[in-house]
């Protein structure tokens, strides 16, 4: 018989609303099994993510060699699961008391708060390098597609720098690059980093006879510990010849510009340093009331989270999975799609009546490619390495692609890189600058009471009115000009906005966000107090006319 939480005694209309958080494979294919075996009166569908896309994540450390293009490996959630609603959004809390997922605000400073009857958690992971000097500051992660750009453009950067440096130690640092972590996502960077950079410097007169140094460094005692040890080994000596050095039992703890900081007590200098170390998940998540295990949402064998059971899944990367057997599940795309079709299946029962169904899947086999046509595969108990282990992992992971015009572009990809060599174009990404400008005609807001405060705004020219409404009636409160602020009340209190402030004629102010904002007032204690100095003072003046 199906248990359901106390929680979800309720709301038991006919329509249901379904809501996925996440838009990895876990979470992308939970909807699109959603859709097919719920019928549209049956239930709603609405999936909240970040973007709009999907990324075919083992394709992704193709994207540093430029071996598949930008786009190729992404696909529109929308044209995935075309019945679901996309909120693109963050997911910032989760209610189980009162059903309710609450998402970042959109182009107007407001949350959002979405109610659910079902709820599906596959928000995956996060880089998390907290509590450990200089890995914020300059360690790349290796988790997203726009990890893969930005790693590519640093790669491209440094290869353009070291060509006209004439400092040999800062020369030699440029071309030093050390990847944390000898898990497949690590060896596959480290494997595809290398090939780049040995085939792309050939364009650098400067750099042709210019070796470039590449160091995995692993906690464990072999590289690839999901792989049998032969086909571990294969691996390492592979990498090896390559000119790969591999430092076993070490790991990286910390960071500077110029250094990479091993628990070993070496540091070795360099300017391009990478992690793609377990993560953890989410804060969101992580504040939730409810059991885990190793890091992750404690989930049943029906994979519904513990204390929540017929209301509330888990799966993916985020939670804490075993199968009947046991064993405990990879954070794998196979393993992913196979607990989105269980759960779509037990959200079913929920919904219509019946019995859940356990995960069941063991997994039948592993790849990883180690670049340069050669791979290491273990399918149902068959190892292989290699060339055939390339063709097999190539074969594999195109047929696994959800749509026909990534099979294409993928496999058209794959065809042309035999012919030409790989570009190196740097994608530059204009970056905001920490201030920004904006302009507003007479009559326009600048931001309503009730917004969530995002900015403080520094008048530069024209006048604006502070307006406050009070039990219906709206009142004027004052009017600011050139070299007034409005909008730190909200920052400093952490609370929304307590006026409506409109421009009274045409005016130019300078936006400070919110995270600046925040990082100014904790790290500049003087900053601080000068801000709720004047915010006092104008308080007491105004009757609280900071807005």
């Amino acid at each position: 018989m199906l248990s359901i939480c106390p929680n979800c005694k309720k709301n038991m209309g006919t329509n249901k609303r379904i809501l996925v958080l996440g838009g990895g494979f876990a979470g992308v294919y939970a909807a699109r099994e959603l859709e097919k075996t719920l019928r549209p009166e049956e239930a709603s569908i609405s999936l909240i993510n970040q973007e709009n896309y999907w990324v075919y994540q083992p394709l992704l450390p193709e994207v540093i060699s430029g071996l598949i293009g930008l786009t190729d490996v992404v696909c529109p959630i929308r044209q995935l699961a075309p019945r679901t609603e996309l909120v693109m959004r963050e997911v910032q809390k989760i209610d189980f008391a009162n059903k309710v997922v609450t998402v970042s605000p959109g182009f107007r400073p407001r949350q959002l708060e979405l109610p659910y009857d079902y709820l599906v958690i596959a928000l995956g992971g996060i880089s998390n390098f907290s509590g450990t000097p200089g890995m914020v500051e300059h360690v790349k992660p290796f988790r997203t597609l726009a990890d893969a750009v930005s790693l590519r453009n640093h790669l491209i950067y440094t290869l353009e720098e070291a060509e006209i440096e004439t400092d040999s130690d800062l020369r030699r640092k440029l071309m030093t690059f050390v990847v944390a972590g000898g898990g497949f996502s690590g060896v596959e960077v480290i494997a595809e980093l290398t090939d780049f950079v040995n085939k792309v410097r050939q364009n650098f007169p400067g750099l042709r006879n210019e070796k470039g140094r590449f160091v995995l460094v692993h906690a464990g005692d072999r590289i690839l510990p999901e792989m049998s040890e032969s086909l571990a080994l294969f691996a390492h000596k592979l990498l090896a010849k390559r000119g790969i050095e591999i430092r076993l039992n070490d790991r990286l703890v910390g960071a500077s510009s110029e250094k990479a900081h091993l628990k070993s007590g070496i540091d070795i200098p360099t300017k391009t340093i990478v992690s793609s170390v377990p993560s953890s998940i989410p804060l969101v998540l992580q504040k939730l009331d409810c059991e885990k295990e190793g890091g992750r949402l404690k989930v049943n064998v029906n994979l519904e989270v513990v204390g929540c059971e017929g209301c509330v899944w888990a799966l993916g990367d985020c939670a804490s999975i075993k199968t009947i057997s046991g064993q405990r599940t990879p954070p794998t795309a196979q393993h992913a799609t196979r607990e989105a079709k269980t759960v779509a299946k037990n959200v079913s029962a929920a919904i219509r009546g019946g019995p859940s169904a356990p995960f069941a899947f063991e997994g039948l086999g592993r790849l990883g490619s180690l670049g340069h046509y050669s791979a290491v595969a273990e399918i149902l108990g068959v190892r292989i390495s290699g060339f055939p282990a390339w063709l097999l992992w190539r074969a594999i992971y195109l047929s696994k692609l959800p749509s026909l015009r990534q099979k294409v572009r993928i496999a058209l990809d794959w065809f042309l890189v035999l012919l030409f060599p790989p570009d190196f174009v740097q994608m530059r990404v204009v970056r905001e600058a920490g201030i920004a400008r904006q302009h507003l005609e007479a009559g326009e807001v600048i931001f309503f009471q009730g917004d969530l405060g995002d900015n403080v705004y520094l008048i530069q020219s024209g006048e604006c009115d502070v307006l406050r409404e009070t039990n219906g009636s709206v009142g004027h409160v004052a009017t600011l000009g050139p070299g007034d602020y409005c909008g730190e009340m909200a920052l400093l209190n952490d609370v929304t906005r307590n006026a409506t402030v409109r421009a009274r004629t045409a005016m130019d102010v300078l936006l400070l966000s919110k995270h600046d904002f925040d990082a100014l007032k904790s790290t500049i204690p003087a900053f601080r107090e000068v801000f709720q100095r004047l915010a006092q003072d104008r308080s007491t003046r105004t009757s609280s006319t900071g807005a």
